[in-house]
């Protein structure tokens, strides 16, 4: 605990302290349902049967508008913050840049990178969308606040540029191997192969991760702490559920590639 308190300054609010547990026990929550088969409404192994007749819970985005849908109010916020927070010290300048840019690289993606066949719940779009825009705006109100609380005993910005950089590139990297998978107009599914998808099944999730904790070392504040948990619990879950996936539908998947993390899990 000593060590967590010289490297991770405390929430400046209890309030702020209250959504970081709050965080993380509801995305453990998540990733518990994403191993246990309750998938959220917009992967291409969500149980699709529902009785449902309500007219929301029934309505799909396309996929492509989904996604954009999803992440632009979060892009919108940490690009609105530079204006928002004009006076600001170089760890806050460092965490808004590197939030606004890991949600410009999702929107570039999806526009130019993805390939799509499917579609997503309007109701699911929703809950990602606001839950991205509610982490993304406390994460960076909070380092806003913790400004004001100099800085820690131990400094891992420069270590949280490097692997927030390797992170968001390596994510690009093997989204770009995804999308080159398909041809236009196909809409099977294959076995990805290239990079560390001969290893694992999910490396995009890997990187994100990996880009993930780069942040919470750029914050160095709890509330971006308990968001890089979370991000890890929910992809971990998600990547065990891939692979599942995937052994399901194609006999000669590789035993060997794990789920997330190579030759470990």
């Amino acid at each position: 605990m000593w060590l967590l308190s010289t490297i991770f300054q405390s929430p400046p609010s209890i309030w702020i302290t209250g959504m970081s547990a709050v965080n993380v026990i509801s995305m453990a929550n998540v990733s518990y349902g994403e191993i246990s088969g309750k998938h959220m409404k917009y992967s291409k192994f969500w149980n699709q049967t529902t009785n449902n007749s309500n007219l929301i819970t029934n309505t799909k985005f396309s996929s492509r508008f989904g996604m954009l849908f999803i992440y632009t109010p979060s892009f919108l916020a940490g690009l609105a913050s530079f204006w928002l927070f004009p006076h600001h010290n170089f760890r806050f300048l460092l965490l808004i840049s590197a939030l606004t840019i890991h949600f410009f690289k999702r929107i570039f993606e999806v526009i130019f990178i993805h390939k799509y066949s499917g579609s997503i719940m309007v109701d699911s779009g929703i809950v990602i969308s606001l839950g991205y825009l509610i982490s993304t705006s406390i994460m960076i109100y909070s380092q806003y606040l913790s400004q004001e609380l100099g800085e820690p005993s131990i400094d891992l910005k420069y270590l949280g540029i490097f692997l927030f950089l390797v992170g968001i590139s390596g994510n690009f990297y093997h989204h770009y191997l995804l999308s080159k998978m398909r041809k236009d107009g196909e809409k099977e599914y294959k076995i990805p192969k290239g990079g560390l998808f001969d290893f694992v099944v999910c490396p995009h999730y890997l990187f994100e991760i990996l880009g993930f904790v780069g942040i919470s070392f750029i914050s160095q504040n709890l509330y971006a702490l308990s968001y890089a948990i979370g991000v890890i619990l929910y992809l971990t879950g998600r990547s065990y559920a891939t692979r599942k996936w995937y052994l399901s539908k194609f006999e000669d998947f590789p035993e060997h590639v794990k789920a997330i993390f190579p030759y470990l899990f």
